[in-house]
């Protein structure tokens, strides 16, 4: 038993020690401006990451190529990356304002150019989050490219095996496969990958896109032929940083003018001087809270309103979505999509223009000069947390030069997060957040209470959390060391800690906002990174995700309009 402790906690130090060993070697190769991913330079990220074993990397240290893993940096880096040579990180130096078309990546929020050929450049705007996140997934990447190599070329002059040759063939086709030639193609491709038949025709429609149904046999096809390339005719990928990015990070340009205009638009409001309550979650479940018992009458007569959520969340489901919106927008509701590059949209409700919907009662005898403005700002990103919630925080200079603290009454944060016990679609109510790799820990007295949770048919989970620095980097021995050991951590997110070392030096360092300021935390489980196949890379939430969103969205709401009686 004490060996098998000592084997748990060894491989948690190593696990620990590479991903300080990531973040050291990233920062230095930042700073130096450009690195060769699978030169001497990137051997260190190399071998870190294969020494850790992140979960949602799956199979990523064995000679097979990782399928899981691969859709999930895929569906998070831009199209057409895998044919790129040249990968440049920059900031926001106005490709938007030139013929480049944007490619947004469907699970990642950034906006990223194809230069030409060669040339693929990804704008960062959310800090040094964004930089790790890109990094790790781009070293994925390469090492599994060069297991597609190391499985086709014969020699040192570069001859291939005969499944490449087919694959080769499939793919620089022009015309569109048929169903024969595609499960061809995908046979060469199994051997290739090392996997089974099976495995990559189950596969091939998740990389599917509008763009081109093959993509999942071009991805294949380009790893591999860079690769070669790289190998046997010493072309390297080179993965650079802009100056102008490097001179840029770490100075909130993007947080401050988030956060001007809309501390802008609460002046032309008229609601500066109003109890203001922030929340941050996604774009749909405050509104639909607020507004769907009188936007989607019809619907609820014959649904439960939960039911109705769930008909909310699907995507076929738009005419519906719209009239919710409508009704916001015509009820004290006012959208701010982002301009600033933080990638952060924003709604503004105004409940005083809240009639006749379901929580009007909880606030009908207060004045309108006191109702409550609530701001809802999509999630950030890591790091981006502490730049965001730092500058709204501040006192704001007004178009008449006045300087205006806000009166933030509240600040309540909703958001998937990893669950250490439990399984996907339970709810977490964290009473702290510990940030990973260093001692530093936030306390704080949550709002939300488990006990106000419970009896929906949901587990909740209370305890400490912990702030991941990427959950792309994390591996199951040195979770399960969080899980057992006395931090009593029960899940892991990217973003808490941030948020309330931005809340504390607001509130009882620099005086921006109130003391007494109230916090609430809740998260519910994406995955569960403990148990083999309910990884991130293992596929969303589905419906499974909606109950427990609007059971805290709507906790959220009671408190928020029960404080002002």
């Amino acid at each position: 038993m004490a060996n098998l402790i000592l084997q748990g906690r060894t491989r948690a130090q190593e696990s620990s020690s590479a991903i300080e060993r990531m973040y050291i070697t990233m920062r230095h190769l930042f700073n130096r401006g450009f690195y060769k991913p699978m030169g001497v330079s990137g051997d260190t990220l190399r071998e870190a990451l294969l020494i850790l074993r992140p979960e949602i990397y799956g199979s990523v240290a064995e000679e097979k190529v990782e399928l899981n893993g691969l859709l999930y940096v895929i569906d998070r880096l831009p199209f057409g990356i895998e044919e790129c040579r040249y990968i440049n990180l920059t900031s926001d130096e106005g490709y938007k304002n030139s013929h480049f078309k944007a490619i947004v990546p469907p699970k990642r929020r950034r906006n990223c150019y194809r230069i030409d050929e060669e040339q693929m450049n990804i704008e960062i705007t959310r800090g040094r989050s964004e930089i790790y996140d890109i990094l790790t997934h781009l070293t994925f990447l390469f090492i599994e490219s060069h297991k597609i190599m190391n499985r086709v070329v014969i020699n040192e002059q570069g001859n291939v095996t005969r499944d490449w040759q087919k694959l080769e063939k499939a793919v620089t086709s022009k015309k569109d496969l048929t169903k024969a030639e595609r499960e061809v193609a995908l046979t060469h491709t199994a051997n290739i990958l090392g996997r089974t038949f099976e495995e990559v025709s189950s596969v091939y429609g998740s990389f599917s896109c509008p763009e081109n149904k093959e993509r999942f046999l071009d991805i294949i096809y380009w790893l591999g032929k860079l690769a070669i390339e790289e190998s046997i005719e010493d072309e390297k990928r080179i993965v650079t940083f802009s100056p102008v990015l490097r001179e840029r990070l770490g100075h909130h340009i993007h947080g401050e003018i988030w956060a001007n205009t809309i501390k802008k638009k609460l002046e032309e409001l008229n609601l500066l001087d109003r109890p203001i309550h922030i929340i941050s979650a996604n774009m749909h479940s405050v509104m639909n809270t607020l507004y769907t018992s009188v936007a989607l009458k019809n619907e609820l007569k014959d649904k439960s309103i939960f039911d109705v959520y769930e008909s909310l969340s699907d995507n076929k489901n738009d005419k519906l979505r719209a009239k919710v919106r409508k009704l916001a927008l015509q009820k004290g509701m006012t959208y701010i999509e982002d301009q600033s590059g933080a990638n952060i949209n924003v709604q503004i409700f105004d409940t005083a223009q809240y009639v006749d919907c379901e929580y009007k009662n909880l606030i009908a005898d207060i004045e309108d000069s006191d109702k409550p403005v609530i701001i809802v700002m999509d999630y950030a990103f890591g790091e981006q947390a502490y730049e965001t919630m730092d500058e709204l925080l501040k006192p704001y200079i007004t178009t008449q030069g006045a300087k205006t603290h806000i009166d933030v009454k509240s600040i309540s944060i909703m958001g998937k997060a990893g669950i250490l016990e439990g399984g996907k679609g339970d709810i977490m109510i964290p009473s702290a957040h510990v940030f990973e790799g260093t001692a530093d820990n936030y306390p704080f007295k949550n709002q939300l209470k488990k006990k106000e949770l419970e009896g929906h048919g949901i587990d909740i989970y209370d305890g400490a959390m912990i702030t991941v620095l990427g959950t792309s980097l994390q591996n199951r021995d040195i979770l399960k060391f969080f899980h057992d050991s006395t931090w009593n951590v029960i899940g892991l997110e990217m973003e808490g800690a941030h948020y309330q070392k931005a809340i504390q030096s607001a509130s009882k360092l620099r005086g921006s906002i109130s003391p007494k300021v109230k916090v609430r935390y809740a998260y519910y489980a994406s995955d569960n990174p403990l148990e083999t196949g309910s990884t991130l890379a293992s596929g969303g939430l589905g419906t499974t995700g909606v109950k427990p969103t609007y059971l805290i969205t709507e906790k959220i709401i009671e408190q928020i309009f029960k404080e002002r009686q």
